[in-house]
């Protein structure tokens, strides 16, 4: 039985001044670890945005009606608060789940070796986008479920889980300088792909904040426009980038591009399309609950591929210079949060 190693006096004040540089000298993970673990950050942001929109779906938003704890008088739930309450604090715990998530992809960035910097920055980012997200969700609590806020706190999990797209993408790139693999007029036409996606998401945010699931069961305020007015400009935006979507493409085709691009844009057009026909199932039968939250979840679905489709285009080889941070005992010690 191998003994445990000493700790000197020394290791405990490196370890406590920068606990990411005391990790990083003894741990080098696998890069299919750094890649794991940045999957599962981004797979906890999706879950986080189904289970919010479980605790709107079943009226559960002020089943804690303060914040940061569940009652005046209790952190947690209390058996008096019933289901809802249930719904509402689990949601809450989540928050907790996906900032060890996100905590385990910035030490697994943190310690590869060479260190990219690039991507314990994106790490960081995600932490403090979680961070002022829970304070945002408090505030939705105490102003009541107001819709602008809701929609607030939608919009800003939407940006969490760009960065862990992105992040996550990135660990499978090397660090050197972005090469394109197709025309400028394509990347162009992506772009605006992405603006009109971009579009799609924040209309559809109007009409969850007017329509009829408000997120609890007493009145609470909504946006004063005909919901099903806004449902219908959204099934407009929705054909737009469907369109803009099979004409990338065809183009893609016609241009005789690269096999990366192409699958991303067609598993892109097949999402769209289970996607709006969702949408006009869950429309004509009065918006029942599941069928709402799938339609959730595949809007997280369909954003994540489009951000796909859109770093499919450039490639980014190893770079030549090594990246290796120089010896903990011979730099300056760094502050945790580089």
């Amino acid at each position: 039985m191998r003994g445990v190693p000493n700790v000197t006096r020394a290791d405990a004040e490196a370890a406590v001044r920068n606990p990411l540089a005391f990790i990083a000298e003894r741990w080098t993970p696998q890069q299919k670890t750094v890649q794991r673990a940045a999957l599962i950050a981004l797979v906890m942001a999706v879950i986080i945005v189904i289970t919010g929109g479980a605790v709107r779906l079943t009226g559960s938003g002020l089943g804690c009606p303060t914040w940061p704890t569940c009652t005046d008088d209790s952190l947690a739930t209390t058996r008096a608060m019933g289901f809802h309450g249930v719904i509402e604090f689990g949601n809450r715990l989540l928050t907790y789940v996906l900032c060890a998530a996100v905590g385990w992809a910035i030490i697994a960035a943190r310690a590869q070796k060479p260190w990219r910097r690039s991507l314990t920055r994106l790490g960081w980012v995600q932490f403090w986008v979680v961070m002022g997200n829970a304070v945002l969700g408090g505030i939705v609590v105490l102003v009541g479920l107001n819709p602008y806020t809701v929609a607030a706190h939608f919009l800003l999990t939407t940006a969490l889980i760009a960065l862990a797209t992105v992040m996550w993408q990135r660990t499978r790139e090397g660090d050197g300088a972005p090469r394109p693999l197709v025309g400028k007029a394509v990347v162009q036409l992506v772009w605006f792909l992405v603006a009109a996606s971009t579009l799609l998401i924040l209309v559809g945010t109007v009409v969850t904040g007017a329509g009829p699931h408000a997120g609890n069961s007493s009145d609470v305020y909504r946006i004063p426009i005909d919901w099903e007015t806004v449902a219908k400009l959204h099934a407009v935006l929705a054909w737009v980038v469907v369109t803009l979507t099979f004409a990338l493409w065809f183009i893609l085709k016609a241009v005789d591009a690269p096999r990366g691009p192409l699958l991303r844009t067609r598993e892109l057009f097949l999402i769209l399309l289970a996607q709006g026909a969702l949408g006009y199932v869950q429309y004509f039968t009065h918006l029942p609950e599941v069928l709402v939250g799938a339609h959730l979840f595949g809007s997280c679905v369909m954003w994540i591929w489009v951000l796909r489709v859109l770093l499919s285009l450039r490639e980014r080889p190893v770079a030549e210079v090594g990246l290796d941070a120089p010896a903990l005992s011979d730099r300056p010690v760094e502050h945790a949060s580089s």
